[in-house]
């Protein structure tokens, strides 16, 4: 009997470490649950500029892929879920390097994306503090819906602007390509 008390609580332990992922000075959930479905941990990685850790970051899909064109096309529940580790991450800052990333994103054709842009760039006009979570989620039939620390900030319809939002990490040009890497898991 006692071995297997032993046993059970070894299986219990295992199954705990690996329901988490470590990044840099984050612990990322292996699963998130949005729009009644469970996603996955796809891939993760640290957001850094001029040597700076600025954020974790990690890619949350219905099941596993390398594909960026794919998960930027795909018209399915998706996640990427990032927790500010710098003080150095402001909202002044956030916006900023939110736009950027549209500019880089859509090629410079932000135009179409105006009015969503700037809906998006006020999700971060609150003060940011290290700790503080974003989920910025893809939900099929609601579109775009960002949470702070599981407050739901507001959502934003539209494929098209999905894609040029995911493009900011995950496309051609993406705001940190080693980023980009660990979140297709590679």
């Amino acid at each position: 009997m006692k071995k297997f008390i032993l046993l059970a609580i070894s299986v219990f332990t295992l199954n705990m470490a690996t329901a988490q992922t470590q990044v840099g000075e984050v612990t990322l959930p292996n699963t998130l649950d949005f729009n009644n479905e469970t996603l996955v941990l796809n891939g993760a990685g640290i957001r850094t500029k001029l040597f700076l850790k600025l954020y974790s970051g990690g890619l949350y899909l219905p099941s596993k892929t390398k594909d960026a064109a794919a998960i930027i096309g795909a018209d399915q529940n998706q996640a990427i879920q990032l927790v500010i580790t710098s003080s150095f991450v402001s909202s002044d800052a956030m916006s900023e390097a939110v736009e950027d990333g549209f500019e880089a994103s859509t090629r410079g054709n932000t135009e179409p994306f105006a009015a969503e842009i700037k809906t998006f760039m006020g999700f971060f006009s609150e003060d940011i503090v290290e700790g503080d979570t974003y989920d910025i989620t893809y939900q099929t039939g609601k579109g775009v819906v960002c949470y702070k620390n599981n407050k739901e900030l507001g959502s934003i319809q539209g494929m098209d602007f999905k894609k040029a939002l995911f493009g900011i990490w995950l496309g051609k040009n993406p705001a940190d390509s080693n980023l980009k890497s660990g979140m297709l898991g590679k």
